[in-house]
C-alpha cells in the first residue's frame, strides 16, 4: 500500500513541467553531490533575519535543499515559512526534518509554477542553480509572489564559473538589469560575512518589489 508521502513523491515525478530539470536535480542528492551545501545556514542571511520582529511574516525559500535557514527561523519563533525544491529525495529529507513544525509547509514544485503569497522570499544558491537564460523569468516570478513592498533577501555568487552546468556565476553588473525592472535595489553589495569557503565571492542582496 502507498502511503500519502509516498503518493505525493510519485505525483511530483509525474506532473512536474520540466522532468529533465527535476531527474538531473534528483540524481544529485541521490549520489550526494550536493557540493552547493554549506552544512549550516548562511551567516549573511541569519544575521539579517536576527534583526527581523514580525515572525508572523510569511516566507518563502525556494530551491531549500536541507533548509538550514528554515532550522533557524523556527527556532528563532517564525511560524509561517514555506519550503519549495524539486528534487523528491530532498523533499523527502526535509518531510522527515520538519515533521513536528506545523510552521513549515514543504512542496515539491517547480519555482516556476509555484502559486503563492508571501512578504519575503530568502535567496541562497537557488538563482545560481538555473540556467542563466531564465534569470529574467526568476525576477519576474519572485516579483508575482510578493506583496506589495515584499523584498528578496540573500546572496548571490560575485563570481564567475564558466561551465555549463550549475553553478552559474555572475556579477552585480549582470543582476542589476535583470531585477531593475520589478524591484528597488537597496542593497546589492559585497558580502562582509560569507562563509571563509565564499569569501570575497559573495553579494548581499536586499530588494524590494516595485
Amino acid at each position: 500500500m502507498i502511503s500519502e508521502e509516498e503518493n505525493d513523491i510519485k505525483c511530483c515525478v509525474t506532473q512536474c513541467e520540466n522532468p529533465l530539470d527535476q531527474s538531473y536535480w534528483n540524481e544529485r542528492w541521490q549520489k550526494n553531490e550536493t557540493g552547493w551545501d554549506i552544512g549550516q545556514a548562511s551567516p549573511a542571511i541569519t544575521d539579517y533575519m536576527a534583526q527581523y520582529h514580525d515572525k508572523n511574516v510569511a516566507i518563502l525559500i525556494p530551491g531549500c535543499g536541507n533548509a538550514y535557514e528554515a532550522e533557524y527561523l523556527i527556532a528563532k519563533g517564525f511560524a509561517n515559512i514555506t519550503l519549495i525544491d524539486i528534487a523528491p529525495k530532498a523533499i523527502e529529507t526535509l518531510k522527515e526534518k520538519f515533521a513536528d513544525k506545523p510552521q513549515i509547509n514543504v512542496l515539491c514544485e517547480d519555482f516556476f509554477l509555484h502559486q503563492g503569497s508571501y512578504d519575503l522570499i530568502i535567496e541562497q544558491t537557488f538563482f545560481c542553480a538555473i540556467p542563466p537564460d531564465r534569470r529574467n523569468e526568476y525576477s519576474e516570478k519572485t516579483a508575482s509572489l510578493l506583496h506589495p513592498n515584499g523584498k528578496i533577501i540573500g546572496v548571490l555568487f560575485d563570481k564567475q564559473f564558466n561551465q555549463s552546468f550549475p553553478p552559474f556565476g555572475g556579477c552585480p553588473c549582470e543582476y542589476k538589469p535583470i531585477f531593475d525592472p520589478y524591484f528597488t535595489i537597496k542593497t546589492m553589495d559585497d558580502c562582509y560575512n560569507s562563509i571563509p569557503s565564499r569569501a570575497n565571492s559573495e553579494v548581499f542582496i536586499n530588494l524590494t518589489k516595485k
